[in-house]
């Protein structure tokens, strides 16, 4: 009852003191402050954001109802220099009591500290000026409002408006605007001066966006001049430009003939302009001219090569295969001039990692009507070093601090191969891992990797039909070897793979690993129950009720850890060497399911995968605000080594499994689909959606998935209520240190809005969580078994502040547990709603 009170004091508090604000404090008199617009179009109440937008001035800005930079602006005080002067040196009295303290300087320099002058021209930048009724902005916004519907074909629409003036300095408009009959386009005709244009015009005509009957829209039309253009570039019309092409109709009436009126080019000479028509050019040579950066200003070219009408000059013996340079030029001898080839050839060319800014320059050859393609190409050196450092932050690593160093060397078969070898390294922090000696950083990782790309698919088959060049294809060769101390039980790691990456259009891309190796090799197994600590309580207080061997007790009377004592407590549980302890209990389930988790997580892990991924987005560029993207992943793992058993015979454990070279290998069958969905709502402020579901499937020579193909559910990019691997499976509470398993369900959703400045925030839900299915799990509380598995869906919700650096988003994010599946049914809803239950995520950039 007290922290009742207490709360509705603090909100009558807060309340009041958003009443004491006064919004009209800084409106002049006889002036009015704008508080609302309502637009109405055909007698209809309009709040399309596509309306709102056309008014020029609109009433300042409110989060969840409240003007907050208004009122910021208003706490602002004016000519604080003058105040200062009046306090200080206007009053020799108190100026000579603050020169006892301070000198005669800084006293005078108080005047522009923080508290006088940089608190106050903080809150004026930071704030929002007050929006007073302008007539002129108002009419403004009805030729805006009248543009607007005239770019749709209402050509006679008629507004006015309406300001009502309200007590108190404030005021509201109304628009009104009424649209009248639209026009449609009614027969279309072609005056296209060039007979090459007139002749290619006929070829698309049928796929015109303009077409007789529709409702005119400038929007429509604008494509269609766009098209054209494009049309006519890409099919050897080198001197088109958008501004040739002219779309005349009478708007006066309702049904209008539409002209499309393609001029013919215009060249200035002189002072005079003359017209010429449109030719259609071929390309008569393409040459490639290399360099190197130290001759990159000579003339004369000392090297050259003839590959399939493609000429190669060099400054230097050339450097490159001419098969490398060739395959990466979609311009070809004889065929006609194209802008999407040339926009092709020099993404290819950038794609090569080996040139500076490729650039292509068109010569006409007025004897013949042709064009010559001048490639030119500035070699990078052929060694680069580069060295960088980052701070980092994961679901492991409360903080870190990694580095790395790669030397590459460019080109080394002559090919525009790459050759790169790197070594990295990291220090880290984690709160969740074992720390006996309370170590600020207590993670640590050294690896090196050896990685060779080739422009294009390395395969001893031709994939030129299948994955042509115009699809930048491109493989990666790579291999590593990676140690890492106090990560859980401290491993050492080797990863190779061999990847094809391809991209079939703007929208989609495809990756594809051939081979993708992954061994893990567990070098501390001693310090097992030092890092799952929740699993060592539960197992030591099974041992105060039932152990009798004093032997594997500390001086506490608990279980020994590095000395074994733990272990040998289960294997006399198990192998029924504890008179009290009934093998048909519960706590004997227990010790098992204990026993065969510890077994899974300190087995070495041999995976010998191949996946495929393929990815498509809406998304145009950095900027786009409403978009959508989806990835979906197929990974198979083992059934090559299983092949290898079956044809060596090697003999099966007792639990079935084989093993190559000594190590049980991996077998499964993995998919994912991930889903991302973004709404512009405008005026900063973003919906946006994700949703999640991936399964892993052991079979043949697995009964559970590797540890490191497992899912988990927290953090600060997944279940924010929860922190990291400690939700699930299922409702069975996170009982482990590190909860995972092979099935996951994700459904998140966020608010994104503006405060002010570079300033963010952002409301939010995460629904989610992880469950076994088809593996060794027994626990029924962790298993999904159907639709009603899905009541241990867990909900976090809260809200998130984030700053905007430009180059990165800095991100922090209170959870709130708002339904745990984990608790008793009539406790799962809001019982966890509370500040000090939350949990605050730290994270990089928006979590999707």
């Amino acid at each position: 009852m007290h922290n009742l009170s207490s709360k509705i004091s603090i909100l009558v508090l807060i309340a009041v003191l958003i009443s004491a604000c006064d919004a009209v404090k800084k409106v002049p008199s006889e002036k009015h402050l704008l508080t609302k617009n309502k637009v109405k179009v055909d007698g209809k109440n309009i709040k399309d954001e596509a309306i709102i937008e056309q008014l020029v001035q609109q009433p300042n800005s409110s989060l969840l109802g409240f003007k907050l930079r208004l009122h910021m602006y208003n706490l602002a005080k004016e000519n604080m220099d003058s105040v200062f002067k009046a306090k200080y040196t206007n009053n020799p009295e108190k100026y000579a009591r603050a020169s006892k303290w301070l000198s005669q300087k800084q006293v005078h320099r108080l005047g522009k500290s923080f508290w006088y002058s940089g608190w106050h021209n903080f809150l004026k930048k930071t704030g929002e000026v007050p929006v007073i009724i302008d007539t002129t902005k108002t009419k403004r916004t009805l030729k805006r409002l009248k543009a607007h519907y005239f770019n749709q074909g209402y050509f006679r629409a008629k507004s006015n408006y309406k300001i009502n003036y309200l007590e108190k300095k404030r005021a509201t408009v109304d628009y009104s605007l009424t649209k009248g009959e639209p026009s449609f386009l009614d027969t279309i005709h072609k005056d296209i001066e060039s007979p090459d244009l007139d002749s290619l015009y006929t070829l698309t005509e049928k796929k015109s966006l303009v077409k007789q009957g529709q409702q005119f829209n400038d929007e429509i039309v604008k494509n269609e001049i766009s098209r054209l253009t494009n049309y006519f570039r890409n099919k050897g019309v080198y001197h088109f430009q958008q501004q040739n092409i002219l779309f005349v109709m009478d708007t006066a009436s309702l049904k209008m003939p539409v002209v499309i009126k393609i001029s013919d080019r215009k060249i200035k000479q002189g002072d005079t302009t003359v017209t010429q028509p449109f030719k259609i050019y071929k390309i008569d040579k393409v040459n490639i001219y290399t360099n190197d950066l130290a001759t990159k200003n000579q003339k004369y070219y000392t090297d050259s090569a003839t590959y399939k009408n493609f000429n190669i000059y060099s400054t230097n013996k050339l450097r490159y295969r001419p098969k490398a340079l060739a395959d990466a030029v979609f311009i070809q001898k004889d065929s006609l001039f194209s802008e999407e080839r040339r926009t092709q050839t020099l993404r290819s060319l950038s794609n090569l990692r080996v040139f500076n800014f490729p650039n292509i320059v068109y010569t006409e050859n007025p004897e013949n009507e042709t064009l010559t393609a001048n490639i030119y190409l500035t070699s990078k050196d052929k060694y680069g070093f580069k060295a960088n450092a980052d701070f980092t932050h994961s679901n492991i690593q409360d903080f870190g601090i990694s580095g790395n160093t790669s030397l590459s060397i460019r080109n080394i078969f002559r090919g525009a191969e790459t050759l790169e070898l790197g070594i990295r390294g990291n220090i880290g922090s984690s709160k969740d891992l074992a720390n006996p000696d309370n170590r600020f950083f207590n993670i640590t990782e050294i690896g090196s990797d050896l990685r060779l790309s080739f422009p294009r698919l390395f395969s001893p088959f031709n994939t030129e039909k299948i994955i042509p060049k115009t699809m930048f294809p491109n493989t990666l060769i790579s291999a590593g070897f990676a140690k890492q101390q106090n990560i859980g039980l401290d491993k050492e790691s080797f990863t190779s793979y061999i990847n094809y990456n391809w991209v079939p259009s703007k929208s989609t891309s495809v990756k594809f690993d051939l081979l993708n190796v992954q061994y893990v090799k567990n070098i501390n197994i001693a310090n097992y129950f030092n890092v799952y600590t929740s699993t060592y309580n539960r197992l030591n207080d099974l041992a105060q009720i039932y152990n009798d061997d004093p032997l594997i007790l500390d001086e506490n009377g608990n279980l020994t850890k590095d000395e074994g004592g733990a272990d040998l407590f289960i294997d006399y549980a198990l192998n029924g060497l504890l008179p009290n302890l009934d093998i048909n209990g519960n706590d004997y389930k227990i010790i098992k399911s204990i026993k065969e988790r510890k077994d899974r997580l300190t087995e070495n892990n041999l995976i010998f995968a191949s996946n495929f991924v393929y990815s498509k987005t809406s998304q145009t560029d950095f900027f786009d605000k409403q978009f959508y993207s989806f990835k979906s992943k197929i990974e198979l793992a083992g059934n090559t080594l299983s092949l290898l058993a079956n044809v060596s015979n090697q003999p099966k454990s007792l639990d079935g499994s084989r093993n190559l070279f000594g190590l049980q290998y991996s077998q499964y069958v993995k998919g994912e689909f991930d889903f991302v969905k973004h709404w512009d709502l405008k005026r900063d402020k973003v919906f946006a959606v994700h949703s999640f579901f991936g399964l892993a499937i052991p079979y043949g020579n697995s009964q559970s998935i590797p540890f490191s193909r497992s899912y988990f559910a927290g953090g600060s990019n997944d279940n924010r209520g929860w922190q990291s691997y400690s939700l699930g499976p299922g409702k069975s509470g996170g009982l482990n240190d590190f909860n995972e398993a092979n099935m996951k369900i994700t459904l998140n959703a966020e608010f994104r809005f503006k405060f002010f400045g570079n300033f963010h925030g952002a409301l939010f839900a995460d629904c989610g969580n992880i469950w076994n299915v088809l593996d060794s799990e027994t626990d029924e509380a962790k298993i999904f078994s159907g639709i009603k598995s899905l009541e241990s869906l867990a909900l976090g919700t809260g809200i998130g502040f984030r700053y905007d650096f430009s180059f990165f988003v800095a991100r922090l994010d209170f959870g709130f547990k708002t339904y745990n599946p984990s608790l008793d049914t009539s406790k799962r809803w809001f019982k966890e709603m509370a500040l000090n239950k939350s949990v605050l995520n730290i994270g990089i950039n928006y979590p999707f």
